[in-house]
């Protein structure tokens, strides 16, 4: 009975303990999973997600025995490598996740195989630079050098130089940067602007800080000016966090757990802060979302501070729905936006709050959202690395060839990356719009 019970209630999540010995210890791992890649290999639900699953039953069937028993333990790593910690096998997919008596955290299993790796080898100056995103933004946006590099990245020769050199895929889109990042262009508008009248509606504050993240702020600057529009529209107070570093989400995915732990103890206090001040969170990229109200706290779950920003952090459309529930969402559109292709990111998707900014899209006349639940590939650098590029794209075939045969007047998608890796591989020339940017166009301001 309470095995069938644990595979009708929703997974819950355990912390990760990846403070004590065992975790790193070599032989404990892979007599978990070996434990775990059995009961993969038995089930085979999640063949059609990340290529972490089909790279395993490969090894499985090319195996002496046909059985995970079979597979030398040294290509386990073959396995983790392809994992991009999406989590959708978790939330979508696995029948065997706690409180089921098999207790399956494949996401977790395959973090913890990083974290031992990195450990023991450390990562590749690639990955070591593609994570510090903080540093290259700070550098790329340098007046001037910003056009340079926009230009070389654009640069064929450069780029096959790179490519060959460096492991960056040639023909992958890279982000532009920006001088005129996010928080100069904003620092004046917020400035100068009329304070609104705060309200207070269900479980929202009605005044609300913008974390910019990285790629808010040098790859997309003129995101978080949608953002403070649309959110001021609706009568909220927005306010930037005055001062950040990245959510570590590139370190998480590195397996860098250390690097991710000191730049949890950098924005903590000043999130923690901000949430005793009355604010709530939010930021424009979903990963980032997912890092404060997931992640940070499966790593860190005795931190109150890191619990306390847990529960004031929101996805910009779940804070805009809420309000909605209780009628303090202006609906006085302007311009209605036809047909929409939406791709849902998957750290939105994994948060459990359902497909809000497809429902407050939807609520705009005359306009049809048309949803894709398939996961774009690109994880931030699985789709720009040389040897995962390939693999990359046949992981979004299925999102490109539904997007273009839906053929919208709009392409969006909550992550601007997946969005952008997306309209690469597809056949229409539309340029991907960010879904607030598009609320932004509709209203009219």
């Amino acid at each position: 009975m309470a095995q069938r019970e644990g595979n009708l209630v929703a997974p819950t999540r355990h912390p990760l303990d990846w403070q004590s010995d065992a975790f790193y210890d070599q032989e404990s791992l892979d007599t978990e999973l070996e434990r775990v890649f059995d009961i993969c290999h038995g089930c085979r639900r999640c063949v059609n997600l990340c290529d972490s699953f089909p790279t395993l039953f490969d090894l499985v069937d090319e195996s002496e025995t046909f059985e995970v028993d079979g597979v030398d333990k040294t290509d386990f790593s073959k396995v983790s490598d392809q994992c991009y910690l999406c989590d959708l096998c978790y939330m979508t997919k696995c029948p065997y996740t706690p409180p089921h008596e098999w207790a399956v955290d494949f996401p977790h299993l395959m973090l913890r195989a990083k974290a031992v790796k990195f450990e023991q080898q450390g990562a590749k100056l690639r990955d070591k630079v593609l994570t510090n995103t903080d540093t290259v933004g700070k550098l790329a946006s340098i007046p001037l050098v910003d056009i340079t590099v926009n230009a070389l990245n654009k640069n064929t020769l450069f780029r096959k130089a790179l490519d060959n050199g460096f492991g960056v895929h040639h023909e992958a889109p890279v982000p532009e940067y920006h001088s005129n990042t996010l928080r100069k262009r904003m620092a004046s508008v917020i400035k100068d602007d009329v304070p609104v009248e705060v309200a207070s509606v269900g479980k929202t504050t009605g005044k609300i800080a913008l974390y910019v993240t990285c790629y808010g702020n040098y790859n997309s600057p003129t995101l978080g000016e949608d953002f403070y529009q649309v959110f001021r529209h609706n009568g909220i107070q927005m306010d930037l966090v005055s001062k950040e570093r990245c959510c570590g989400m590139p370190k998480l995915e590195l397996g860098d757990l250390k690097a991710v732990e000191k730049l949890k103890n950098a924005n903590i206090p000043v999130l923690a802060k901000l949430v005793d001040e009355g604010y709530d969170l939010t930021a424009p990229i979903p990963s980032c979302v997912l890092m404060y109200k997931q992640e940070l706290p499966l790593i860190f779950p005795g931190d109150p501070d890191v619990i306390k920003v847990q529960k004031a952090f929101f996805d910009p459309f779940e804070y805009l729905f809420l309000r909605h529930k209780e009628g303090a969402l202006n609906t006085d559109f302007a311009n209605p936006l036809g047909g929409i292709s939406y791709q849902v990111a998957c750290h939105q998707r994994v948060q459990n709050i359902g497909l809000k900014t497809r429902d407050i899209l939807s609520l705009i006349p005359d306009t049809k959202v048309h949803s894709i639940e398939r996961c774009s590939g690109h994880d931030g650098t699985y789709a720009v690395k040389t040897e995962t590029r390939d693999k990359s794209v046949k992981i979004a075939r299925p999102v490109v060839r539904k997007a273009n045969d839906q053929n919208a007047d709009h392409f969006t998608s909550d992550c601007p990356m997946a969005a952008t890796h997306i309209s690469n591989l597809s056949s229409s020339d539309k340029k991907p719009e960010h879904p607030m940017t598009l609320l932004r166009t509709s209203y009219g301001i």
